[in-house]
């Protein structure tokens, strides 16, 4: 069943939100479940909502999810599991000194919709979320739900070789001394990264295989010029 994604900054009231969805979507025939941030950070959370994620129940994440490379991540895990979902922005609040940056919601990207937007004591548009996570249709099955034609061998080749190039590219330039704010060159590819601190071995092949995951939910070879962009642009929204 559906997924409702909240985001926005400390003191948004997001929380608030998640149990008054709680109320109106779940039922005796429908339960609904509110996945909350816990110790075990991103990965945990993102495995807590895969594991809640059926045909019957709602699950509704009450997060901050501020970086557009969560809210993709649980994009992902609702397009696997077939069902709608929809993303609440619970706007207002303010972040501390040592909160991360708070990256705005963006209808263009179809991770960040449907969109609906909140402010103080607005009430809930519980019309159109309930129109949006039960009268529309189900996404497809992913592609990676279904076999793969043997083209995509060379793609995942392809995805493989391109983000360890990218690696290799991004951990000789901190050995060579670059500073955070300086800009990474990866040979062949017009984009650079700015990184805002030093990244470990550890954390970047831990984003490798994040994004090598989300990335063979679809192969495409339309998509193969631009692979060592796309992961520099993932790896510039994730490291903060």
């Amino acid at each position: 069943m559906p997924l409702v994604v909240l985001c926005g900054r400390p003191g948004s009231g997001k929380s608030r939100r998640a149990a008054e969805l709680r109320e109106a979507l779940g039922g005796p025939e429908r339960p609904a479940h509110v996945v909350a941030e816990a110790e075990g950070g991103r990965a945990a959370l993102r495995a807590e909502v895969e594991r809640r994620l059926s045909r019957r129940d709602v699950v509704i994440v009450d997060a901050g999810n501020e970086l557009r490379s969560i809210r993709y991540e649980l994009y992902c895990a609702a397009r696997q599991a077939g069902t709608a979902r929809c993303l609440l922005h619970c706007a207002g609040g303010a972040g501390g000194p040592d909160e991360p940056p708070f990256e705005e919601p963006d209808p263009s990207c179809r991770w960040d919709r449907p969109l609906f937007t909140v402010r103080g004591e607005e009430p809930l548009p519980l019309g159109a979320i309930r129109a949006a996570l039960f009268e529309s249709a189900p996404p497809p099955p992913h592609r990676a739900t279904r076999t793969q034609p043997l083209q995509s061998c060379g793609f995942l080749h392809q995805l493989d070789r391109v983000t360890q190039d990218v690696l290799a590219a991004v951990l000789a330039a901190q050995r060579s001394g670059a500073q955070p704010g300086e800009t990474i060159r990866v040979p062949g590819v017009a984009e650079g990264l700015v990184l805002s601190r030093p990244v470990s071995v550890a954390e970047l092949s831990r984003l490798r295989r994040q994004f090598i995951s989300y990335t063979k939910m679809q192969p495409s070879d339309e998509n193969l010029p631009q692979l060592a962009s796309m992961f520099l642009q993932y790896l510039s929204r994730s490291i903060q």
